[in-house]
């Protein structure tokens, strides 16, 4: 019997413009209930170093932050078989998609879409299928992944590309 890993909740503001997609939650992400929740993973230092806010704040306070900035944090998977946190071990014949008719409709201020990972960009192409009005209103983005799986590129690197994709100028 395969055992089925559900994904977390959609992290989002009054007013989002910006959701940031990952692929599904890491083991420690789902044991912590916290995205990103694996303390070599590099997405909160790259949004801490984006939004000038402190890496080693609590987690709550970290969400609040992005929230604050209109950022949104979902996953494209809602519930899969994987042993393990490796993309790569996703059992496709299992994953469910997120709802993310229903999310952009009811959050019609998202206007970019940023994959974290080319894995949460395909995920997405093979599993959702989105009306073209609102497909229309998009923008896709692929960022690096943060991943510490993804080590071949350094963070400082790796921040610099999401600036980019995030548009956030650097004054």
């Amino acid at each position: 019997m395969k055992t089925v890993d559900q994904g977390l909740c959609s992290l989002l503001g009054e007013q989002p413009h910006t959701l940031v997609l990952g692929s599904m939650p890491s083991q420690k992400s789902l044991q912590y209930q916290q995205y990103y929740g694996n303390p070599q993973n590099a997405f909160w230092w790259v949004m801490a170093e984006l939004f000038a806010f402190e890496h080693a704040s609590d987690y709550a306070t970290k969400c609040q932050h992005l929230m604050k900035h209109g950022v949104a944090i979902w996953d494209v998977v809602a519930q899969c078989h994987r042993p393990g946190s490796l993309d790569a071990a996703i059992d496709q014949s299992t994953v469910i998609a997120n709802d993310f008719t229903q999310l952009l409709s009811a959050y019609a201020s998202i206007s970019r879409i940023v994959f974290n990972g080319q894995a949460a960009n395909k995920l997405f192409k093979k599993h959702v299928c989105l009306p073209i009005l609102i497909k229309s209103r998009l923008t896709f983005c692929t960022a690096p992944s943060t991943s510490p799986a993804f080590a071949a590129m350094p963070r400082e690197q790796k921040r610099e590309r999401w600036r980019v994709a995030m548009h956030i100028s650097d004054v």
